[in-house]
């Protein structure tokens, strides 16, 4: 089932969380942070994407409701010429949460989640491996839907000259091809996998 709005994906998440009220104030915060003009990929549609990869792996995981509002913040916070915005948007999550009445713990582990996301590490299990795999799932996307993906990240970084673009991007894409697994789950290599190699492999002959 995809998700028709992110309100609809908030209100039915956060009901699993088991808290009181849904927290409008903050979804609202949330929308307009991932509203900003500066945004061509890491939109809302990417969130929307991301909640519905969600909803087919929902009982894969050991937390859900966690897991889906560490995809609520994983690109809250996107300044493209800034380094540290996933550190910023995981201060975020935690410090909402806990404003919000969630256990520290709880809190804590949302933070974490949205940490995995700065895509370093060399392995990953569980719930965070779930959440950079929801987070990479484009690189798998239909050609037509990648190679958007790709015109929406090179808008994102319209300032950078087309040089260094694509000696960088090229660098990025050649990253992911050269691990022996770009996923890290069975679900979502059995279903990406080859087709993220191809795009990966397509692209990068074009740069």
């Amino acid at each position: 089932m995809n998700i028709s709005t992110p309100q609809t994906a908030w209100e039915k998440f956060w009901a699993a969380s088991g808290a009181a009220q849904a927290c409008p104030q903050l979804m609202t915060e949330l929308l307009l942070a991932w509203s900003e003009p500066q945004r061509h990929y890491h939109t809302l549609r990417h969130l929307v994407e991301c909640l519905d990869a969600l909803e087919g792996v929902w009982p894969l995981a050991e937390r859900p409701a966690e897991l889906c509002l560490a995809l609520w913040f994983h690109d809250a916070i996107y300044d493209v010429r800034a380094r540290d915005n996933e550190a910023r948007s995981a201060d975020w999550a935690r410090r909402a949460l806990l404003e919000g009445g969630f256990p520290a713990e709880a809190a804590q582990r949302v933070h974490d989640l949205v940490m995995a996301t700065c895509h370093n590490a060399q392995t990953l299990a569980g719930d965070a491996a779930l959440l950079v795999d929801i987070d990479l799932a484009i690189l798998g996307a239909p050609p037509t839907r990648f190679d958007e993906y790709e015109t929406q990240v090179r808008a994102e970084y319209a300032w950078v000259p087309e040089a260094v673009f694509r000696s960088k991007r090229r660098e990025v894409l050649q990253g992911f091809l050269a691990r022996p697994n770009i996923y890290y789950t069975p679900h979502f290599r059995q279903r990406f996998e080859e087709a993220a190699r191809a795009n990966l492999c397509r692209s990068i002959s074009n740069l």
